[in-house]
This record gives structure tokens, sequence and C-alpha cells, in this order.
């Protein structure tokens, strides 16, 4: 699997445990995401989805909530104009706690910043074991989806595409990605 998608599925789990729980709605439409992580030597990442109420739901509850990761905290609150999320979860041999906070509108733009501890599992690249990360998710809502673009539909910032409709079905991991 390339250096991209491993980064892209990195965050996706990193930002997982405030996607998994009862979130507003995205507007549907094509949303712009820049992930940036404030401790660790990676670029930023961008990426596009596509998305219709359907594929938002899904990637909230398979992102955020699959059969392979088990959380044993999951807390959503309201502060003042925020959304705090608060949560512990295990996956691959790894225990997260995370702590996201989201301010914005889910229909045109939003942030999240997640700081995450984790224990256990394989080292991740650039990351300290048992060290603290921290991510920002800077989210936009662009428009339409382009033409020749099907809700699900991940571009990332070099151009490789995936949809998650077809990860799916092969079991979550991208195979390799259309351009």
């Amino acid at each position: 699997m390339c250096r991209p998608v491993v980064v892209l599925a990195g965050c996706l789990l990193c930002a997982s445990p405030a996607l998994g729980l009862d979130m507003p709605a995205r507007k549907a439409g094509q949303w712009e995401l820049k992930m940036r992580f404030d401790n660790r030597a990676i670029p930023v990442q961008t990426l596009r989805q596509c998305i219709d109420a359907a594929t938002d739901k899904l990637m909230k509850s398979d992102f955020g909530g699959s059969p392979q990761q088990s959380c044993e905290k999951q807390e959503v609150s309201k502060s003042g104009d925020a959304i705090v999320v608060d949560s512990v979860c295990s996956f691959g041999g790894a225990t997260s706690t995370s702590h996201a906070v989201i301010t914005g509108s889910f229909d045109s733009a939003y942030t999240m910043k997640v700081t995450s501890k984790r224990k256990g599992g394989p080292p991740i690249p650039g990351m300290a074991r048992g060290g603290e990360s921290h991510m920002t998710i800077a989210a936009k809502w662009l428009g339409p989806c382009a033409a020749g673009q099907r809700p699900g539909d991940i571009i990332m910032g070099n151009g490789m595409k995936m949809n998650v409709l077809d990860m799916k079905k092969t079991g979550g991991m991208p195979h390799l990605p259309q351009r």
C-alpha cells in the first residue's frame, strides 16, 4: 500500500472516535479536508470527499466504529458552540484515548482538533511510542460534487481516488486507487 493511503487511513482512524458518534450530518456535496499534525513530521494532507446523506452516515459508522474497533468510552457533550468528544478505543492491539473539540457548521465549514494518546500496537512512523498526537482537521464545503464523482469518493491531494462503498465491499481496505 502506498504511503499516502497509509497516512489517510491513519488520519481517519485517529479521527474515528469523534466520527463514530451521533454527530450532525454534513451538507451533501464536495468537502475539502485539510489534516495537519502539530507534532509530527507529516506534511498537511488534503483530500476531497463527495458525500450524500447515506455515504456521510456510512463514513461515520464504518470508520468510527468498525467491527475491529472496541470503545469502552464514547461521550459527546456540548460546550457553548462546540461539540466535545472524549473516547477510549482499542484497534489493532493499540488503545487510543482521544479528546476532540469540533467547532463551526456542518453546512459550510468546521474544524476538529483532536488530541490522542496511544498505547501498544505497532509503531506509527514519526510518532514516539506512547506519544501524544495533536491533529487538526479543517473542513469546508466546496459545492456540488464534480462531474464524474459519485457519493463516497475520496480524492487525495495527489489525485488518487478511492470510494468508501468499494472499500466496504472489499473489507475496508482500499485496493489500488483509480487515477
